[in-house]
């Protein structure tokens, strides 16, 4: 019996081949291989899928977020409040720019940053809020707005993960004062190579962005910023303005595949199942199952030829590279948790639903 991989391209970039290939001859004839038509083109394109004004494509998803956190004049000394649980990418923007992380625990039911505990996370050093639309799912945007409107500070979203979900009808990365994206080739909507980009309706913020990622620089060789190289290459344009053609049909897929997997594991006692909050559509990036028996059960599953993974299985607060923070396991228990319970399940466009049917009954058979 065929394996089943925890992910492939296998459905998705075959019937794009002749398409893609075409898009690289264009790219490779023009002779303009770096800020030329093709990132204008999917910048535009991006923006109106988005929902936002601007779309400023940038070399991957951590120079989104630190160019984001940058633009909005946030840096040494600040305080960014951001999920506990998150990838360490999130807490690595902040650091970077030398802001201090104020980790706030998430609803252990959905993964997301639990809203009720942000308020009182605010201090007087406070400048924004990093909510993160975590494995697909949108946070609770309208309500973290809210608290950052009325308290006089900056939302920016952490929409790695998340192209194309929608909070309330609005989608994802349009809430956000200056929100980042990546488009590492495994995310819902993947270039073949690293790249990103930060969405903002701000027009200032735009145009200072489009400097930063351009060595602080408008016109070649004046530099208004202490800008970086954080340009995203042309020729992934070229590749991102035809997948997004099919970015929703894809995630369309993603939610039909967890739909089985919500069915077919629903008897299954012994696991939690993610829960979607209300107004919030998910695009599933990940599909996560939570159980103590984690190891065991991953072993099993591996042993049926059906691969998984965990993320994340370290937070980031334990992470070695931050052992100079004053913090301790034990000071972010849900996290904690959340990092030794969760397993996440093969999910990509094109698996069946036979497949799914075999990781249910898999699960059901361990349990």
């Amino acid at each position: 019996m065929k394996n089943i991989p925890f992910f492939t391209f296998e459905h998705m970039h075959p019937p794009l081949r002749e398409e893609m290939t075409k898009a690289f001859q264009a790219c490779y004839d023009s002779g303009w291989l770096v800020l030329g038509e093709g990132i204008k083109r999917f910048e535009k394109s991006y923006a109106e899928y988005s929902g936002t004004a601007h779309a400023i494509t940038v070399a991957d998803g951590l120079d989104a977020l630190v160019l984001a956190l940058q633009a909005l004049g946030i840096g040494e000394g600040d305080e960014i409040i951001a999920p506990s649980n998150t990838y360490i990418a999130t807490w690595l923007a902040a650091t970077q720019l030398g802001a201090k992380i104020v980790p706030v625990e998430p609803d252990e039911r959905t993964f997301n940053i639990d809203v009720t505990r942000i308020e009182a996370a605010v201090t007087s050093k406070t400048r924004a809020i990093m909510p993160v639309n975590l494995y697909g799912q949108p946070c609770l945007l309208s309500e973290i707005m809210e608290i950052a409107d009325r308290l006089n500070i900056y939302v920016i979203e952490d929409n790695a993960q998340s192209q194309g979900a929608t909070y309330d009808g609005k989608k994802t990365g349009s809430f956000g004062h200056a929100n980042g994206v990546s488009f590492y080739p495994g995310k819902n909507l993947g270039a073949l190579g690293e790249a990103g980009a930060v969405t903002t309706n701000d027009e200032e913020t735009a145009k200072k962005l489009f400097a930063l990622r351009n060595y602080g620089s408008h016109k070649k060789y004046h530099n208004l910023y202490l800008g970086r190289n954080g340009r995203m290459d042309e020729l992934q344009a070229y590749f991102l303005e035809i997948k997004l053609k099919h970015l929703d049909a894809w995630n369309s897929e993603r939610q039909k595949i967890s739909q089985w997997y919500y069915e077919g594991l629903a008897d299954v006692s012994d696991i939690l199942l993610p829960v979607i909050a209300p107004k919030c559509n998910s695009v599933f990036h990940q599909f996560i199952i939570l159980t103590d028996r984690r190891e065991t059960l991953q072993n099993h599953l591996k042993e049926k030829g059906i691969v998984t993974l965990i993320h994340y299985p370290i937070p980031p607060h334990l992470q070695p590279a931050y052992a100079h923070l004053p913090f301790k396991k034990g000071d972010f228990p849900i996290a904690e948790r959340l990092a030794d319970e969760m397993l996440s399940l093969p999910i990509y466009p094109g698996l069946t639903q036979n497949e799914v049917q075999r990781v249910c009954q898999a699960i059901g058979d361990f349990f």
